[in-house]
C-alpha cells in the first residue's frame, strides 16, 4: 500500500485526533480535580478526603489517583501559587523602610492568608519534605523572615528573645482559632494576632519559657502533615 493511500492517511488522522481528544479530556479532568480540591481544602482543611475531592470534581476515584498518586501531589498543585505568594510577602516586608512595620505587616499578611483559606492555614503549619516545590517556598519565606527579625531587633522594637519558632506557634494558634470559630466569629483571629504582636514588641514585660527546639517543632509539623495526607487505601478501584 502506498504511503499516499487515502485510507492510510485517514487512519493516521483518526489516531491523532483520538490522542488529542484523550489529552484534552485528561487536562480537563485534571483542572476539575484541582478546582474541586481547592474548594474542599478551603472548606474542610487538608483533612478533606480524596474521595470527597473526586465527588466534588465529578470524576471517579481512579481518575483522581491517575493524576495525583499521592495526596501530597494534589496539595502541591492546589497550593503552589499560595506558597509562592507567601514567600513573596517577605520580599514586600523587607522593602518596607520601617523595620517594625515590615515585621508586623508580614505577620498580619500571613495570618490573613490563613483566614482566607482553611486548607492554606493547615499548609503553613506543616512540612512536606516529599514535595520539593512547597518546601522551596517554605525555605525562601523562612530565610526572609529571619532577616525581618534581625532588622526589627536592630531597630530596638522587637524583644530580643523572639525567635522564628514563635511565628510557627502563632500560625498554629491562628489555625486553631480559625478552625474553631469558622463562620460563627470569622474575625476572632484578628484579636489573637493583635495580642500576639503587642507581646512581641520591646521592651519585654517579663521573661518567657524557652521555645521548643527546632527539631521538636519540625517533628510536630511533619506529623501534622502525615496525619492530614495519610494514604487512603482500598479506594483506587
Amino acid at each position: 500500500m502506498s504511503p499516499r493511500d487515502p485510507h492510510t492517511r485517514a487512519g493516521v488522522g483518526t489516531a491523532e485526533t483520538a490522542a488529542q481528544t484523550k489529552r484534552s479530556d485528561a487536562e480537563r479532568n485534571r483542572g476539575r480535580i484541582v478546582a474541586a480540591a481547592r474548594t474542599a481544602f478551603g472548606r474542610d482543611g487538608l483533612h478533606a478526603s480524596m474521595a470527597s475531592v473526586a465527588r466534588e470534581a465529578g470524576v471517579g476515584i481512579a481518575t483522581l489517583f491517575r493524576h495525583f498518586p499521592r495526596k501530597e501531589d494534589l496539595v502541591a498543585a492546589v497550593f503552589a501559587d499560595r506558597m509562592k505568594a507567601y514567600a513573596q510577602a517577605t520580599d514586600a516586608a523587607l522593602a518596607d523602610p520601617d523595620p517594625w512595620h515590615g515585621f508586623t505587616g508580614y505577620i498580619e499578611t500571613v495570618c490573613a492568608m490563613q483566614a482566607a483559606d482553611r486548607g492554606f492555614a493547615d499548609v503553613l503549619t506543616m512540612n512536606f519534605p516529599g514535595v520539593p516545590e512547597l518546601e522551596k517556598y517554605h525555605a525562601r519565606a523562612y530565610e526572609g523572615f529571619l532577616e525581618l527579625i534581625g532588622r526589627a531587633k536592630d531597630s530596638g522594637q522587637l524583644r530580643e528573645d523572639f525567635t522564628s519558632r514563635d511565628l510557627v506557634l502563632l500560625l498554629m494558634a491562628n489555625a486553631g482559632v480559625l478552625g474553631a470559630t469558622a463562620d460563627a466569629a470569622p474575625d476572632a483571629w484578628r484579636r489573637l494576632v493583635a495580642w500576639m504582636i503587642q507581646s512581641f514588641q520591646a521592651p519585654a514585660r517579663g521573661p518567657l519559657p524557652d521555645p521548643p527546639e527546632d527539631a521538636a517543632l519540625y517533628e510536630a509539623m511533619r506529623r501534622a502533615s502525615q496525619n492530614a495526607t495519610v494514604p487512603e487505601t482500598g479506594k483506587r478501584r
